[in-house]
C-alpha cells in the first residue's frame, strides 16, 4: 500500500524558520562564517556538540526498529566517530577529559533523554533539528573553516556525496510518516524547542569566545 503523502516537511521548515534564523544570528556564528575565529574556537563548539550526540545517537540506536521512527536511522548520518577524530586533533591525548558540557548543553541532554528514548515523534524532531541542520548551513560553516585551514571531520558526510538528494529522501520520510494533525502539531512544538536549546548553547559560546560584541 502506498503511504498518504502529506506536506509536512515544508510545514516544519515555514513553522520553524523563525528560531532557526533566531539560531544562526548568535555571534558566534556570525563571526565564524565571517572569518574572525579559528578551529580552536571552533572546538569550543564541537565539544558541545560532543556531549549532544552522545545522546541522541544513543537514541538513535533505541529507535532502530520503530516502525516510524527507524526509518531516519541512518549510519551515513552518525557524528560520533567524526567528533572524537576532530576533538582529538583540537584537545590532543585524554581530550574527553579535558571537555564538559556547559549548562545550556546540560538541559539540550536532559531534554533529548526525556523526548527521544520513548516517543518517535520527539526523536525526529532533535533528529531532523541537528542533522539536516549539519548537512544544510552547516556545509557553509564547513567551507568557511576549510578556507582559514581548519577543516573539520564533524561536518563533512563522506558517506552521503549527494547532500541534496539525500535531504529529499529524508523529506520524504516527514511527508509519508503517517502522523496525524495532532502528532505533526507536537513535532513542530519540539523541533522549535530544539531550536531553543541549540540558541542557548550558542549564545553562551558567544559570551565566551568575544565578550567584545556584548
Amino acid at each position: 500500500m502506498v503511504p498518504v503523502r502529506t506536506d509536512f516537511a515544508r510545514r516544519l521548515h515555514s513553522e520553524t524558520r523563525v528560531e532557526h534564523e533566531r539560531a544562526h544570528a548568535q555571534p558566534f556564528v556570525r563571526a565564524l562564517l565571517a572569518g574572525e575565529l579559528g578551529g580552536e574556537d571552533f572546538a569550543v563548539l564541537l565539544a558541545q556538540h560532543y556531549f549532544a550526540y552522545e545522546v541522541l545517537e544513543a537514541a538513535a540506536e533505541r529507535m532502530r526498529s520503530d516502525l516510524v521512527a527507524g526509518p531516519f536511522v541512518s549510519d551515513r548520518l552518525r557524528r560520533l566517530p567524526a567528533l572524537e577524530t576532530d576533538l582529538q586533533h583540537y584537545f590532543g591525548r585524554g581530550w574527553r577529559r579535558k571537555i564538559t558540557p556547559s549548562a545550556a548543553t546540560e538541559e539540550y541532554r536532559v531534554r533529548m533523554r526525556e523526548t527521544c528514548f520513548d516517543w518517535p515523534g520527539g526523536f525526529v524532531a532533535h533528529h531532523y533539528t541537528r542533522y539536516l541542520g549539519d548537512l544544510s548551513g552547516g556545509q557553509v560553516l564547513r567551507r568557511c573553516l576549510e578556507r582559514a585551514e581548519a577543516g573539520s571531520a564533524f561536518l563533512t558526510f563522506e558517506r552521503i556525496p549527494d547532500g541534496p538528494r539525500f535531504k529529499a529522501a529524508y523529506r520524504t520520510l516527514l511527508d509519508t510518516a503517517g502522523w496525524d494533525a495532532a502528532e505533526e502539531d507536537r513535532i513542530v512544538a519540539e523541533v522549535k524547542r530544539a531550536y531553543a536549546h541549540n540558541t542557548r548553547v550558542l549564545a553562551g559560546l558567544s559570551y565566551l569566545l568575544i565578550p567584545r560584541q556584548r
